[in-house]
């Protein structure tokens, strides 16, 4: 069995929580590291590795304040290796969380669903003021 992954938030970068046992992965937080490529590598290598022997059901929770370009490009490449688990026949479903009062994440989220045949749901969250 995979190890979970597990990166702590920082001011600059997500928290990563992958946990393969139970099949639940987020990303929650901001992200707008100096060297996104070296931030996001370890994360691509762990989820190359899970998708080589996915569980049936993966549950993926992206819950974003902010996040710059090059991790838009990083979180598209993360969301292409799910659509290639989900293709392969396994469930995988996309929870996009977003502050309520922040529709250009909202539209972040449809336009990552637009371009990928993955299942995305939406909630809406009532601002919490954490950071």
């Amino acid at each position: 069995m995979m190890k979970t992954l597990f990166i702590e938030a920082t001011g600059e970068t997500p928290e990563i929580h992958f946990d393969a046992e139970k099949a639940i992965f987020t990303i929650k937080g901001k992200s707008f590291p100096e060297e996104t490529r070296e931030f996001f590598d370890p994360v691509m290598g762990w989820l190359n590795d899970y998708a080589d022997a996915p569980n049936e059901s993966t549950k993926v929770t992206i819950h974003m304040d902010y996040y710059n370009s090059s991790t838009s490009v990083a979180l598209m490449e993360i969301l292409k290796t799910l659509e290639r688990i989900h293709l392969k026949g396994h469930e995988v479903t996309i929870y996009w969380l977003y502050d309520l009062i922040d529709d250009d994440m909202l539209e972040a989220g449809e336009e990552y669903e637009d371009l990928l045949k993955l299942p995305f749901a939406y909630k809406g969250m009532e601002e919490t003021g954490e950071q």
